[in-house]
């Protein structure tokens, strides 16, 4: 029998805790950065944002957690992580209930356009579940964006139309006596292949469970979930062994690539519906979230694009502010290219999810705001972090000497899970819509 040990984000769980048996499959995991699990043959992950290396803060060198002689650690990380029958799921720090996480599914739904009122699970692994079908969209419309995939296969026919290799076995069983057909091999190029079938099967299982709701979130994932049935005719619900053991072996296109990450999420889904297909009893699996990078994203979607801030995407090289005027060199111009999370005019704000006790700002930060407001001239500047505060709370930090400019913390309070999730929605909205107030105030 499996146990999942349950935690939050920069929380811990004491050692004499945790059996031995899964003391010691945590122990190949702890201590370990996300980069150096990834390249594990074993190593079955799934982390978000995909873009590892070019995120700013360079969330692959991140540890999911570590141990020391008392206590296992956890940092910015949310999901879950296993080996073996050994599992810790990461929730937020803001949930009181250990079945729940209202925090975490709502972010996770406005991130990635997602409009679900009823969770309808009671259980850690129903939870996780949640997690992998929340990601399905977002994953499939990556990769279809790209096209269809294709491969070679080879298929057999049996008409008059040679167009391949003569299959004289199957001639001599089929065609005699000779009625004016040819058995012969074909070697085509087609969309309905091993992986396609893959993403067919899980398409076909969300259809059956209680997220079916999912694949029909927008227009775009309805076109792509039609696009992917109508390309695979051959699909047959029992040949779901075969295809997941076929699909074992990660693939790498160099024009296909975001088929990589969609085929291990189908995988990790299929997981969950218990079949034995033969994974290798040692692996390391798991979906995480950086929640640095969930804030960012939610705070942006849900609040400060209404109210005209700019965005930029440093893993995609759009926006940004230069260090340097145009006239110096272009090389130099285009080292020195930063990234704020969020500015607009004579404003600029950075989210932060890390824990912000007593307004204590790390020295790093305080120094890259001030290094863009100074660029930028900017009169005003803030941290946007989450809090268990009852009211939005706006602290001045101070006045920049200088060119001048106001600092700001902005705690944002996270409601309790008193009620259904329905509630929890509504008391957020109530938040989203003061926190817009207030910022609109500030500048």
């Amino acid at each position: 029998m499996s146990k999942v040990y349950k935690t939050h984000d920069y929380g811990n769980i004491p050692i004499q805790e945790i059996e031995d048996k899964d003391f010691c499959n945590f122990s190949q995991i702890a201590n370990l950065t996300i980069r150096e699990l990834c390249k594990k043959q074993n190593a079955h992950l799934l982390i978000c944002p995909p873009q590892l290396d070019t995120y700013k803060d360079n969330l692959a060198d991140n540890y999911i957690f570590t141990f020391d002689e008392q206590n296992l650690y956890t940092g910015d990380l949310l999901g879950f992580i296993g080996k073996n029958d050994s599992q810790l799921t990461i929730g937020t720090r803001f949930s009181k209930n250990s079945s729940e996480d209202y925090f975490l599914h709502y972010m996770l739904q406005k991130v990635f356009k997602i409009n679900l009122l009823d969770l309808k699970h009671s259980t850690s692994e129903e939870k996780i579940f949640d997690f992998l079908i929340y990601m399905f969209p977002f994953y499939l419309k990556r990769a279809l964006r790209q096209g269809l995939y294709k491969k070679y296969n080879h298929k057999n026919y049996n008409d008059a139309n040679v167009r391949g290799t003569i299959n004289i076995p199957q001639h001599i069983k089929c065609n005699i006596p000779f009625s004016g057909n040819i058995a012969y091999k074909v070697k085509e190029y087609a969309c309905d292949n091993d992986l396609t079938q893959l993403i067919r099967h899980t398409i076909e299982y969300i259809r059956s469970s209680t997220m079916a709701s999912i694949l029909k979130v927008d227009a775009d994932t309805e076109a792509y979930v039609s696009q992917i049935c109508n390309a695979t005719p051959s699909y047959c619900r029992h040949a779901l062994n075969n295809v997941i053991a076929k699909n074992l072996k990660s693939i790498y296109h160099p024009y296909y690539t975001e088929y990589r990450a969609l085929q291990n999420l189908c995988i990790n889904i299929l997981k969950y519906k218990k079949l034995k297909y033969g994974l290798d009893d040692n692996r390391i699996y798991g979906l995480l979230f950086s929640g640095s990078w969930l804030w960012e994203e939610f705070l942006y979607k849900t609040i400060l694009s209404k109210c005209g801030f700019l965005h930029p995407q440093n893993r995609s090289g759009k926006g940004g502010v230069y260090l340097f005027d145009k006239s110096s060199a272009d090389m130099l111009m285009s080292r020195c290219k930063r990234y704020p999370d969020y500015f607009k005019d004579n404003c600029i704000l950075d989210a932060k999810y890390k824990r912000l006790d007593n307004n204590r700002i790390d020295r790093n930060d305080m120094h890259q705001i001030i290094s863009y407001m100074y660029v930028e001239k900017a009169g005003i500047g803030g941290f946007i972090y989450p809090t268990s505060e009852e009211d939005i709370k706006v602290t001045q930090l101070g006045n920049l000497r200088g060119y001048g400019g106001l600092i700001y913390n902005i705690g944002v309070p996270i409601p309790q899970e008193d009620g259904t999730f329905a509630m929890f929605v509504a008391k957020m909205k109530n938040v989203q819509q003061k926190l817009k107030e207030k910022i609109s105030a500030l500048y």
